[in-house]
């Protein structure tokens, strides 16, 4: 059988599609466009194609010609397809493309902060004014135990420990306030006692709760407030370090 064999294949698997499953004429534009780049690329018949083949192609999409992955997915879907029409009809053995996979897309490698640019972090908040004084603590309670920015919005002032060795912190979270210990460490100790003195006061207001950590109104900080405060000393300590 000839390589042109595969010419006739494709038409007549388009013509399944389109009488048969009702395919719209994009649709059989597509695959007919993706089976023949296969044809052409293959240069063999249909039924001595290789899974080594298939894969191969896929390969070659991916690394030589660098199509999206969504395009070497809808290709290598379309091989898939014609292939288990033809083993349907007995016109192959076996399908070389069942198995075909496609890659995943790369994630960039996450970037991680060195010792001195954590430190710069941690020491960025202005500690002359209130908010500094909480923002450090924010910052240095993020850093030792690890909470997530909805558990530490959520911490009341009843919520810590910092007469127990190194601080405790008691986090809620979950249905019926679940609760587990964190750890704080003495640095974030420190400034916890320092903006529960210093900083906290001067930020209470009439409709202050037992809330841990609070805005310049004296409600509770926010969720997307936290954010906002994370973010604006990580992108200055990013443009000191050029990270």
């Amino acid at each position: 059988m000839s390589s042109s064999a595969f010419d006739d294949r494709i038409a007549a698997f388009c013509g399944h599609l389109k009488d048969v499953r009702g395919a719209s004429e994009h649709t059989l534009k597509a695959y007919s466009e993706d089976l023949t780049q296969f044809a052409g690329w293959a240069g063999c018949a249909p039924d001595a194609v290789t899974p080594e083949q298939a894969r191969a192609w896929i390969a070659h999409l991916t690394t030589e010609r660098g199509l999206a992955r969504a395009s070497v997915a809808r290709k290598a879907a379309s091989l898939r397809g014609l292939y288990r029409w033809l083993v349907r009809r007995g016109l192959v053995t076996t399908s070389p493309a069942e198995s075909l996979t496609v890659p995943k897309k790369r994630r960039p490698l996450p970037r991680f902060l060195t010792e001195d640019a954590m430190a710069d972090l941690l020491a960025a908040p202005d500690q002359g004014h209130p908010g500094g004084l909480r923002d450090r603590a924010i910052l240095e309670t993020l850093y030792a135990s690890g909470l997530r920015a909805a558990e530490l919005v959520a911490l009341d002032t009843s919520d810590l420990e910092l007469e127990a060795s190194e601080g405790i912190v008691r986090v809620r979270h979950g249905k019926g306030d679940k609760e587990r210990l964190g750890l704080l460490g003495l640095g974030a100790v420190g400034a916890l006692e320092t903006y529960l003195v210093s900083g906290r006061p001067l930020l209470i207001s009439e409709k202050t709760d037992d809330a841990l950590f609070l805005n310049r109104f004296g409600g509770r900080l926010t969720d997307r407030s936290l954010r906002r405060i994370f973010d604006k000393y990580c992108a200055q300590v990013a443009a000191s370090h050029k990270i």
